[in-house]
């Protein structure tokens, strides 16, 4: 490509070591799409003739159909892809492909194609984020009225449903999508026309190029055009926090899962066994999930670090974007695929929530809140159910058990209503606030979920 300044070819090694097609041919389809879309604008504005540009449209789209087919096998000697493509052209249609990259230059086709590549990716993970999130939102309905102890500092707090415990997943799912969609909406700026830097002397259209591949409108600075990839690190951030809440939910259904808490039981199709205990069903899938956050984590952290010294315009260091870029987009795919059928068909077992949310006085807000509600200021009533606490422990036994005679020994506001207000039962379908654990503020967040992914 370049043979007409140099006086000997790349050392082999060298040109192994510059290569990018290794990791770059994914995106043919994109690189073609926006060839085309440039040849068009080419000729509209006369810079080839429309007998060109039937040409190469013929090219490309036979290029395109084979590489489909796997008649067309992609040459690994090749630079990159961009380059097997124009070269494959002229093979085929000889003088006339060697026009298709008047008015472009390789930075400003790279920083087209990524983003082409990007955007349709995305919106396969929207996708799979919302099936995800819709398969939380509709076990949550299906566990709405089950009652399990919440948890803060992983010690019993507060009881509440497991449809609740789910829906909050649900939401950090949703702001996931909305997270991804904002950041693509931001990408959705055509780069091509910005040339190696500076532009071009042709007369050229971009915001016709832009309009053809659905593009919001144009990089309104050409070396800001082939230098940027805030693109690449604002999604692999997103990705970053999608993996988080991902990993935050593995890290519960593991829990879950074990035997100290048996709160469900995982498919047999998404566990495995031991090769040694033969009582064993780990739970793999999950704790792969939490793994590979980090590897995301890590993709953001290597492009943030190869980005932040360098100066403008294009550097080959931004050849480090791709490597990024694609294995966080090739992982959360691949973590959304298999989390969603392993929550749909995990099997819920309420019997050991309810009994693990008896122990632990997890009502003791509601005792509060009862002497409250007769009067007592709460940090008053706060300290008096402190000490009851504290007796039931000596004791050996929980608040339900408790007599009314030793509850009035702390308080006269004590009645025998009490023990009804500290039910399980009643301290879950009285907490009524919006977005609380009660039946009908689940429900609602669950129609809240479908309608915003719906």
């Amino acid at each position: 490509m370049w043979s007409g300044r140099f006086l000997k070819e790349l050392d082999s090694f060298a040109d192994d070591f510059n290569s990018s097609i290794h990791f770059d041919s994914r995106m043919y389809a994109q690189d073609i799409k926006g060839s085309i879309a440039h040849a068009s604008m080419l000729a509209k504005q006369g810079i080839i003739t429309e007998s060109d540009l039937a040409e190469i449209i013929d090219g490309l789209t036979s290029i395109l159909d084979d590489i489909n087919s796997g008649k067309l096998e992609i040459d690994m000697a090749a630079e990159d892809i961009h380059m097997f493509v124009e070269s494959e052209l002229t093979k085929r249609i000889g003088d006339t492909g060697k026009k298709l990259h008047t008015a472009r230059s390789r930075n400003d086709q790279v920083a087209l194609d990524i983003r082409l590549y990007l955007r349709d990716k995305c919106e396969e993970i929207v996708e799979l984020i919302k099936e995800l999130a819709l398969t939380v939102a509709d076990k949550a309905e299906e566990n709405k009225t089950v009652i399990m102890p919440g948890y803060t500092h992983l010690q019993r707090a507060q009881p509440i449903t497991f449809g609740h415990q789910l829906m909050a997943y649900a939401m950090m799912l949703s702001r996931d999508v909305s997270r991804i969609k904002d950041a693509v909406a931001r990408m959705n700026y055509s780069p091509l026309g910005s040339c190696a830097l500076a532009g071009t002397t042709y007369n050229t259209d971009r915001r016709m190029v832009a309009e053809k591949l659905s593009f919001d409108g144009i990089c309104m600075n050409s070396i800001d055009g082939v230098s940027d990839r805030d693109f690449c690190l604002e999604l692999m951030s997103a990705f970053s926090i999608l993996m988080m809440h991902l990993s935050r939910f593995s890290e519960e259904i593991i829990l879950w899962s074990s035997w100290e808490f048996k709160f469900v039981e995982l498919d047999d199709s998404y566990t495995t066994g031991s090769s040694i205990m033969p009582q064993k069903k780990n739970s793999d899938m999950a704790e792969l999930v939490r793994g590979k956050t980090g590897r995301v984590y890590g993709d953001l952290i290597a492009l943030l670090v190869a980005l932040k010294g360098l100066p403008l315009a294009y550097n080959k260091d931004m050849q480090e974007d791709k490597e990024a870029i694609f294995d966080s987009v090739d992982t959360v795919i691949m973590c959304l695929k298999v989390f969603c059928p392993m929550v749909r068909t995990m099997k819920v077992k309420a019997d050991n929530m309810y009994r693990a949310a008896q122990g632990g006085f997890i009502n003791a807000t509601d005792l509060a809140d009862y002497l409250a509600k007769k009067g007592m200021p709460f940090r008053s009533a706060y300290k008096i159910v402190g000490q009851i606490v504290a007796q039931c422990i000596s004791e050996n036994c929980v608040l339900d058990e408790l007599s009314l005679d030793k509850y009035r020994e702390h308080s006269e506001l004590f009645e025998e209503d009490l023990y009804g207000e500290i039910s399980l039962e009643t301290c879950v379908s009285k907490r009524i606030s919006e977005g609380g654990t009660s039946v009908e503020s689940v429900e609602a967040q669950v129609a809240y979920i479908r309608n915003e992914l719906n």
